[in-house]
């Protein structure tokens, strides 16, 4: 098998190693070629991935931005040819039916019918979806039920599923959860100390957000260092304008830094990440805030943003900070001391390491993130090599640890839409016949 560490897998490489994991549990596994459409519906965008498993050639991918409001901007990318153009101001459908086009126009596929597996992102999947799931009516249904826990985003997917059904009504529809692989916390990781009725009655608990990402990366680790995932104890560091850490072990997420909402944990380009909560009860008395007006701090005015009074882009803040800039260097210690007092946290949970991941926009392009966010803990056993920290190529998997380094450190590059493939393609498998639900790395 071309293993990870020499190069980053080709689509059909990827997917088949991971059907291949099917017929260990699998009397009738997947054998047919598979050409599987990835949706991403964003709160004003579309993201997409076409794969196509009997096909060597990068999958076609692209992008609709600002649905919904003037300048709306279509962009495909193919390995047969390009597509762009500037579309109308109009509704989700409108966008949809453009990458439809695009796909068309630019010779990915020929028809509809030519779509075997589409496989839709959804945020939130509530304690009710712990896998990917297979959309029907009375699925959709419930996911739409959802609606309240994540309402920026969840409309906005159940939409896009529904004109997705309705342009391919041959394909089957998958859903992919962000939060079903956290499905695994145990209850005194995921509960918080309020009243037991708002959970029960009201779902208030801590479910964890980056589920897709972070379960990828962690194959990939391991695949990298040739081992199987039930042989590691992980922290996955997925470190973008949105961020957050999880604690894998053996396989499993145990812990994740975001919670109820993605505004938990880490200090992140707008979010605020964890505030005492009496913070927010006094700016409301005091500053007269109402509900909206503190989410909109929360989420929107905080983070590096806030405390910089700069930007909320890490790559300004870096700048700023190397120039002298005060608040971007307090924001910038601020948000990498989150990130190694939660690596510590994580250890502590799991009882021990095997290794630390970086991953996402900041965690594989900031060699000087990666070496704030590790300094001082040679005490646990991580060596940061300042080199290959330094040289580490952003889109490929890579050590960059010392050789004598107890535990690893790697740059995994993420690639949320080809896991979502996978998910889909595990879906569509006999469930009754599957019996591991975190399958092991091919050997």
């Amino acid at each position: 098998m071309n293993m990870v560490g020499e190069g980053h897998a080709s689509t059909r490489d990827f997917l088949q190693q991971r059907v291949s994991v099917f017929q260990e549990f699998s009397d009738e596994p997947l054998q047919e070629p598979e050409k599987i459409l990835v949706i991403n519906c964003g709160s004003s965008s579309l993201k997409y991935s076409f794969y196509d498993t009997t096909d060597d050639a990068p999958a076609a991918h692209g992008q609709v931005e600002r649905i919904g409001i003037e300048g709306t901007k279509l962009a495909h990318h193919g390995p047969k040819r390009g597509v762009k153009r500037d579309l109308p101001r109009g509704p989700f459908g409108d966008a949809l039916n453009a990458m439809v086009e695009a796909l068309l126009e630019s010779g990915v596929i020929g028809g509809a019918g030519e779509v075997s597996v589409v496989a839709h992102r959804v945020v939130h999947g509530g304690e009710r979806f712990t896998e990917a799931t297979v959309i029907t009516d009375e699925v959709l249904a419930e996911i739409e039920a959802l609606n309240p826990l994540a309402p920026l985003h969840n409309p906005v997917n159940v939409a896009g599923i529904r004109e997705m059904r309705r342009l391919f009504p041959a394909a089957p529809h998958v859903a992919v959860f962000d939060t079903a692989f956290h499905h695994t916390l145990p209850a005194y990781a995921y509960l918080y100390g309020l009243p037991w009725e708002f959970y029960e009655k009201k779902g208030v608990r801590r479910y964890g957000f980056h589920g897709t990402s972070h379960h990828y990366v962690s194959l990939r680790a391991a695949e990298f260092l040739k081992c199987r995932p039930n042989q590691l104890r992980i922290v996955s560091c997925h470190l973008g304008n949105g961020s957050s850490l999880c604690a894998v072990d053996h396989g499993r997420s145990v812990d994740t830094t975001m919670g109820f909402t993605p505004a938990e944990g880490l200090i992140m380009g707008t979010r605020c990440g964890d505030v005492d909560a009496g913070v927010i009860a006094f700016l409301e008395r005091t500053e007269k805030l109402s509900a909206s007006q503190s989410e909109e701090l929360l989420n929107k005015e905080s983070g590096l943003l806030g405390l910089s009074g700069i930007s909320s882009d890490m790559r300004e803040i870096l700048k700023a900070a190397n120039e002298g800039h005060h608040r971007a260097l307090l924001a910038l210690e601020a948000y990498c001391y989150r990130v190694r007092k939660n690596i510590g946290a994580y250890v502590a949970a799991m009882g021990g390491l095997d290794a630390v991941i970086f991953t996402a926009g900041i965690g594989q392009g900031s060699a000087e993130v990666r070496a704030r966010a590790l300094q001082g803990l040679d005490c646990m056993g991580i060596t940061l090599d300042l080199e290959r920290n330094t040289k580490a190529p952003f889109d490929e998997v890579c050590r960059i640890s010392t050789e004598d380094s107890k535990i690893a450190v790697l740059v995994v590059p993420t690639d949320e839409e080809r896991m979502m493939a996978w998910e889909a393609l595990r879906a569509l498998a006999d469930p009754k016949t599957l019996t591991n639900p975190t399958p092991d790395c091919p050997e």
